[in-house]
């Protein structure tokens, strides 16, 4: 895997618990720094504060939701390259099509194991 273990990851999630699980399925990978956000605000925050190498952010989320916080990072000049994968629980075509247009890098429905986290982030980064 070509892709820099190195880099920080954002992960950001309104439960707790599914943090904890993407959390332990990046270190699984190899990644060892990673931030969390409980909203796509407080993402947002962390993001204009720290360059992260890759996002991975639920969909549903309130008061911000990950939709919302991709279109942000979207139209922001400098955090517009951020490669950001979408994760969530529905996997509705308009989601997945909407995430798309709005610029998502990857899409992964869960439940997700920490090969198809790997398959997803390496299609990411071009492998």
């Amino acid at each position: 895997m070509s892709v820099d273990l190195t880099m920080p990851v954002l992960v950001v999630d309104d439960y707790k618990t599914m943090i904890r699980i993407i959390r332990n399925l990046l270190k699984q990978i190899g990644f060892n720094d990673v931030d969390d956000a409980a909203d796509g605000s407080e993402a947002l925050n962390k993001m204009k504060e720290r360059d992260y190498g890759l996002v991975i952010s639920d969909w549903n989320m309130e008061p911000m939701t990950g939709y919302e916080l991709l279109k942000e990072v979207r139209s922001d000049s400098g955090l517009r390259r951020t490669p950001f994968i979408m994760v969530t629980a529905e996997s509705k075509t308009e989601n997945v099509i909407a995430a798309k247009k709005a610029g998502v890098n990857n899409y992964i429905v869960k439940p997700f194991n920490a090969q198809t986290l790997k398959n997803k982030i390496g299609s990411v980064f071009g492998e």
